[in-house]
């Protein structure tokens, strides 16, 4: 048995759905409890005086519903799999940070996440989020393509 928590992040896109499946079967092999990550990120607007794009509290509240929604799906899979899952969240502006952080918060011994496989030019403009906790993290990152 996997005596430690395997961490699942999840953006809600197909490929990480992709990741989420391998997890959940993952830990239904070990005996181990799934955490379902998402970061959130934060009010991007920084409006002067009264006007911004879009209010805070409607921006929170959106955000929060899609973060939501994308957990239940994780903790939907897990139970039909009969696999113990909790749901985690965390609002950062560097999803890669907040996976780091919620790994070392609830101490999990592997990360399993998925990558877009972005390489040369595009890798290096837009950078890879997989690739940045492949290099902050303590624990082993299994990477699904």
């Amino acid at each position: 048995m996997f005596n430690s928590s395997i961490l699942v992040a999840t953006d809600g896109s197909e490929l990480s759905d992709r990741a989420v499946s391998t997890a959940v079967e993952l830990a239904r092999a070990l005996g181990a409890q799934l955490i379902a990550f998402t970061a959130v990120p934060p009010y991007p607007y920084a409006g002067i005086g009264e006007s911004s794009g879009v209010a805070s509290g409607d921006y929170q509240a959106s955000v929060g519903a899609a973060a939501s929604e994308r957990l239940a799906r994780v903790a939907r899979a897990a139970s039909a799999a009969g696999v113990p899952c909790h749901t985690s969240m965390l609002e950062d502006d560097a999803p890669h940070r907040a996976i780091v952080a919620a790994a070392d918060k609830h101490q999990c011994g592997l990360v399993v996440m998925a990558s877009h496989g972005r390489r040369g030019v595009e890798g290096v403009i837009l950078g890879s989020e997989t690739q940045r906790v492949l290099t902050y993290t303590r624990c082993p990152v299994l990477v699904v393509r």
